[in-house]
């Protein structure tokens, strides 16, 4: 059941996250090879229960607010797209059942941590693999391009899993 608090926390989450996106990460370029695309946490966050519609929106919708602001055109779409489409088979390829999902939302604090290392390394790299091919758009530099999709999903998901513990940490 989707309350007013849940619709609010997600549309602050939406914003933060472009705003964090576009105005810090998107000046990061560690050794040319990584660049961290932590906007994708809106995604991996939203409700299980969501409709699929609705999923497909929401990430166009943070794909195209990255898009615009970074000059990409439909780069961060499409790889959200991807990512926002592969999202419930990944959740029930990972998952024993619709009632071994603890909780409304994916998240360490209500799966656990190996359910969602492989929900988030899973989406992180479709994520990533549809973003730096159609970027490079070519397969001569395959093995350059593969690399820095390897690293940069890494250190998109060393930031996933830092606000995991941080902003969700376990009751004691």
């Amino acid at each position: 059941m989707t309350t007013p608090k849940v619709v609010f926390y997600n549309v602050l989450r939406f914003f933060l996250l472009i705003l964090l996106q576009v105005l810090v990460l998107n000046n990061i370029y560690l050794g040319g090879f990584i660049n961290p695309y932590f906007y994708i946490y809106f995604i991996l966050l939203l409700p299980f229960e969501i409709p699929g519609g609705l999923l497909l929106l929401f990430s166009f919708l943070v794909g195209a607010g990255v898009d615009f602001f970074s000059n990409t055109l439909g780069l961060n779409i499409s790889a959200c797209l991807a990512m926002a489409y592969a999202r419930p088979y990944v959740i029930s390829w990972i998952s024993s059942g619709p009632d071994s999902l603890n909780g409304d939302s994916p998240s360490l604090k209500n799966q656990g941590l190996k359910w969602f290392l492989y929900y988030s390394i899973s989406l992180i790299l479709i994520h990533h693999f549809v973003l730096f091919y159609l970027e490079a758009f070519r397969f001569a530099e395959f093995f350059k391009t593969f690399f820095r999709m390897i690293l940069s999903g890494t250190f998109t998901l060393l930031l996933v899993m830092i606000s995991e513990y941080l902003f969700y940490p376990k009751e004691k």
